[in-house]
Formats: structure tokens, C-alpha cells, sequence
């Protein structure tokens, strides 16, 4: 018989996928009201987006499938062990198409886990291999921002909060720094180790940090190119460093929200960031269509038939 200090703790990992399920759920059918609602701007901008320039839409797919490679790159380099590199491209196809049906990268980090495992790696290392790859993408992300910022003066603003969220800001931080330390951090100290000893022996490579650091920065400059490419296909005034800041911004504020693939959360940091730079609504939403159908729509069938196929031939 199971003891209670060991099944409450199961209990919990259970029900924190449903959480997010359900929140995902939620801000989805939110989405769709706002669709809806908004249903003649959605038009309009499907209309636009029927009309506009196929040469640089084609530019936008091939840095939509270049994605997937810069994406297997990064994972490479976030290991030490020398990864198949055509089952690792089809692997992270396979894990953008199951990221787009489970909440808050549930998906691609279960198919990646799994592949790592299946290429030898024990589940703890293969775990903390997506934990270092997680960790430059961020960092790169935030560093693309800060150079970027000052070549687009006045295009991101932080918007006015009372001073009472400042105060209380630092505030729960404490508190919650306080209880990770009383109660979390004994049981997340190894994970941390782990993770420590993994950046210090990818660092230890220079092949692998600079296969860790290119992946990670051309994964994101790709995914700006998409959004490029699409709002010169319908010519929208903007220039591509003014768009690049745009879509690292929203993209950002989008993985706060445990949205499958950032549907809904996405697509509505999008949209706001264009119009509130001065983008006509209807062009906004045929931009947010645009990058849609190149990342999501076109390649996830496709995805998910190489997923049935890595998993029939048991390379996940």
C-alpha cells in the first residue's frame, strides 16, 4: 500500500496538467469569441492575406522549415553525446506539431524527452538537456530585446501601474522566494546540480556551446523572419527591425500564458503589438494569419504523420 507522503505528492503532478488544460481551454474559447466577434476584421484580413505576394510568403516558409532545424541544433548542443541528426530534425517537426495540442509546451517537451531517452540518456540528464536549451533561448531572446530596443525608440512601452503594484511586486517576490527556499528548494537541489553540471560540460565543448547558442539565436531570428516575410507580402509599413522587436515582445508576454503552442495567446500579443505600433487592424490580422498558417496550420498534419511514424519505429 502506497504511503500518504508519497501518494499526495503524485496526487499533485496529476492534476497540475488539468489546471493548465483547463486554462488552456479557457483562453482558447476566449480566442475564438474575440474571433467571432471581430469576425469582419478576420475577413478582411484573409482577404488581403489571398492577395499578397507569393515570392515573399515563400520566403517566409522556408524560414518556417529552417525553424525546425536551428531548433535541432540547439538541442544538439544541450548535450554532450553526439544525437542522429536527421531522427533529431524529424523529432522536433514531430514535437512543434504535438506543442500545438497540449498546454504550455507539454508536447514538444515530452516528445523531446522521450527522443533523448531513446538516444541513451537517462530521463533526469534528458530532462535538464531541454532545461539548458529553455534557458539560451530565453537568454537570447531578452538579449535580441536589449539591442534592439534603442534602434526603435518609443515602439515598446510599459504600460502605467499604481504604485501600490510596485510595492507589492518586490514584495511577493520575497514571500515566494522565502517559501521556495523552506520548502521547494531541498527537493529541487539535485535538479539544479544536474542542470548546473550540464551548462558547465556543454560550455566545456566549444562545438557544442556554439551549436547551443547559433541554434537558440537562429531559431528566433527565423521565427521574426517569418513575421517579416508576411508583413512584406502585404506590404505593411513597418520596417523588419521594428518587426523583429515586435514579435520577440509578444512572443515573450505569449509563454505566459499555458495556451497550446501559444494559440490565442500568440496570436492575441500580436495582433496588439501591430496595431498598437500604428498597423491598421485588418492588416494586423492578416500578418497574424500569415504566420499562423506558415508555423501551424500547413506543417501540422504533416507533423503529426512523422510523430506516428518516429513512435511506430520506436525512436520516441
Amino acid at each position: 500500500m502506497t504511503a500518504p507522503s508519497e501518494a499526495a505528492p503524485a496526487a499533485g503532478r496529476r492534476q497540475v496538467p488539468y489546471w493548465q488544460a483547463g486554462l488552456g481551454l479557457t483562453l482558447l474559447l476566449g480566442g475564438a469569441y474575440l474571433v467571432r466577434r471581430h469576425w469582419p476584421t478576420v475577413e478582411d484580413g484573409a482577404v488581403r492575406l489571398a492577395v499578397a505576394d507569393q515570392g515573399w510568403l515563400l520566403l517566409g516558409a522556408l524560414a518556417a522549415l529552417g525553424t525546425w532545424a536551428s531548433s535541432a541544433l540547439a538541442q544538439q548542443g544541450a548535450v554532450t553525446e553526439r544525437l542522429p541528426g536527421g531522427r533529431l530534425v524529424a523529432a522536433q517537426f514531430a514535437a512543434s506539431a504535438a506543442n500545438h495540442l497540449l498546454p504550455a509546451g507539454l508536447g514538444a517537451g515530452a516528445v523531446n524527452v522521450r527522443f533523448l531517452m531513446r538516444c541513451g540518456l537517462p530521463a533526469g540528464r534528458s530532462a535538464s538537456a531541454l532545461a539548458v536549451k529553455a534557458t539560451a533561448g530565453v537568454v537570447v531572446r531578452l538579449a535580441l530585446i536589449g539591442a534592439l530596443a534603442p534602434a526603435c525608440p518609443g515602439l515598446l512601452r510599459i504600460p502605467h501601474a499604481p504604485t501600490a503594484v510596485f510595492l507589492a511586486v518586490p514584495a511577493a517576490a520575497a514571500l515566494v522566494a522565502a517559501l521556495f527556499r523552506t520548502r521547494w528548494w531541498p527537493r529541487c537541489r539535485g535538479a539544479v546540480g544536474a542542470v548546473s553540471a550540464d551548462i558547465r560540460a556543454v560550455h566545456a565543448s566549444p562545438a557544442r556551446s556554439a551549436a547551443l547558442w547559433g541554434g537558440s539565436l537562429a531559431f528566433a531570428a527565423l521565427h521574426s523572419l517569418v513575421l517579416i516575410a508576411v508583413t512584406q507580402a502585404i506590404e505593411l509599413p513597418l520596417s523588419p527591425t521594428r518587426v523583429m522587436l515586435l514579435y520577440l515582445a509578444a512572443s515573450g508576454a505569449a509563454a505566459l500564458l499555458p495556451t497550446p503552442g501559444g494559440l490565442g495567446s500568440l496570436d492575441a500579443a500580436l495582433a496588439l503589438a501591430l496595431t498598437a505600433s500604428g498597423t491598421p487592424a485588418a492588416a494586423a490580422a492578416s500578418a497574424v494569419l500569415g504566420y499562423r498558417l506558415l508555423t501551424v496550420w500547413l506543417p501540422l498534419l504533416p507533423g503529426l504523420l512523422v510523430l506516428g511514424l518516429l513512435i511506430r519505429r520506436r525512436a520516441l
